[in-house]
């Protein structure tokens, strides 16, 4: 597991220099068969994931990979599932909200978690063990993995109940069935709504900085694995609001169902 964390988090690292040699252009936009765009910066980052994570031998499913069809990913016990760029809007944006996210699937269950903001400089990931998730705010890319794990500091929610409720969402998904959801909760106390893109917003409930995040919005596997392993690893439930059960991975259809985040 050490091993396959290292690897991961240098992946992540690199990845992040290559989209912000590209942040710093004037980079195109292409857009792709789903209407979603798609820059240099995605397709240079998915490059240097996949070279990393090829050491390890296991399977990668990839937002910019071609997508390997079920018949063949049914029999993967353990995979890799990756966004190179999460929040690719973001980064056209140039709002700084988009993120590396890389995770290890194992039985459907996400267990290592990555999750690399370049702007900000800060990796967010899960322990050895997957019992704790850790954070840290680099100076630079160029550290050694032994510093990393030396420095970074434990992330948890919130542990009381609070008097106000923080509740995260994207910029792009307000949408009516999350807006009821609110209605609910402002019967019984007072809501903030903290508005945030890519999987950033598992990490602020991940870390206590904020209480709830529902989503009743499409979302694909390599959008949410990183952030649900790390959720978990801080003890942070990430459950589909169809089987009230955690979110599983390496389905058929790669599209996930709604779902909540919460403690």
């Amino acid at each position: 597991m050490k091993n396959n964390l290292t690897i991961a988090i240098l992946a992540a690292l690199d990845a992040g220099k290559a989209i912000l040699e590209v942040y710093s252009t004037n980079f195109s936009v292409e857009t792709k068969e789903d209407d979603s765009p798609l820059t240099l910066a995605d397709k240079n980052a998915n490059d240097i994931i996949n070279i990393y994570l090829k050491e390890t031998q296991i399977p990668i499913i990839s937002e910019e990979n071609k997508q390997i069809d079920y018949s063949e990913r049914r029999n993967w016990k353990t995979c890799w599932i990756v966004d190179p760029l999460d929040g690719t809007k973001e980064f056209i944006k140039r709002n700084g909200e988009f993120t590396v996210n890389i995770a290890l699937v194992t039985s459907g269950n996400p267990i290592l978690g990555v999750i690399y903001v370049p702007v900000l400089k800060t990796l967010y990931f899960t322990s050895q063990d997957t019992s704790k998730a850790l954070k840290i705010i680099l100076e630079e890319e160029n550290v050694s993995i032994e510093y990393i794990f030396k420095n970074a500091t434990e992330i948890i929610p919130t542990l009381e109940s609070p008097s106000i409720m923080k509740i995260v969402g994207s910029r792009s998904h307000l949408n009516d069935e999350t807006k009821n959801f609110i209605s609910e909760i402002e019967k019984i106390k007072p809501v903030e709504i903290i508005s945030k893109g890519s999987s950033l917003k598992f990490c602020l409930v991940a870390e206590g900085k904020a209480d709830v995040y529902p989503r009743f919005a499409p979302t694909m596997e390599w959008d949410t694995a990183a952030g649900q392993a790390i959720c978990q690893a801080a003890g942070v439930k990430v459950i589909d609001n169809n089987t009230k059960e955690p979110l599983k991975y390496n389905k058929e259809n790669l599209l996930n169902p709604y779902f909540l985040v919460s403690k």
